[in-house]
């Protein structure tokens, strides 16, 4: 089964693309997602708020690991039999092409952290080549990861009797960058979408900001 894609429409699709001719103006090649508002005549963005997590190895993850870096998050979960290995090996194929990129990161929240503890993700981290230094893949409190996705990715990640599997996540791919604003969603079972990503993490990095 492949789990419907559950977003704040207007939040994640409220786009905002620009590119200035002036060359001491920030350049924008790919739109910011969600909402922004102006304060003191300067444009805030959606950012992704502070979070708190351990990896497969045991080591705390929190934004201070993302800050100044181009990071790709998920959801998923590790008994997860229909969308999750597709999106998982897809996540591989994009750590092969930025495995030498230090300012390239994998995040990957789980959906159900009561089985997936950091044996249980170290073991799945194996199974798609995770590397350590590269792909997080995370578990911790379940409140806290469940909000994450909704307030600041923007997608929904619960626990849902109605699926065969028990709970309901996103199968998109969400670019963030280095100053923690969404910049892209990809579906993560589409290998069309996953090239996209790729490219655009590549135009990504060529961007200059203040």
């Amino acid at each position: 089964m492949k789990l419907k894609r559950v977003l704040n429409v207007v939040g994640l699709f409220a786009l905002h693309f620009f590119v200035s001719c002036n060359d001491s103006s920030p350049k924008f090649f790919l739109p910011v997602l969600g909402e922004k508002f102006v304060k003191n005549n300067d444009t805030v963005y959606h950012v992704i708020k502070s979070f708190k997590l351990l990896n497969q190895f045991g080591e705390t993850v929190t934004n201070q690991t993302v800050e100044g870096k181009i990071y790709v998050a998920n959801f998923f979960f590790a008994t997860c039999q229909s969308i999750c290995p597709i999106m998982s090996t897809n996540l591989g194929t994009v750590q092969k092409v930025f495995e030498k990129d230090d300012s390239l990161l994998i995040l990957s929240h789980s959906v159900n952290p009561l089985h997936d503890t950091v044996q249980v993700l170290r073991n799945y981290g194996m199974t798609y080549g995770a590397m350590k230094t590269k792909w997080h893949l995370l578990t911790g409190d379940k409140k806290q990861i469940y909000e994450l996705a909704k307030a600041s990715y923007l997608v929904n990640a619960l626990e849902d009797d109605g699926t065969p599997e028990g709970f309901l996540h996103s199968e998109l791919l969400l670019l963030i960058d280095s100053k923690g604003r969404m910049r892209g969603a990809y579906d993560g079972t589409d290998e069309a979408q996953v090239k996209k990503l790729i490219e655009d993490i590549k135009l990504l990095k060529t961007e200059r900001h203040p």
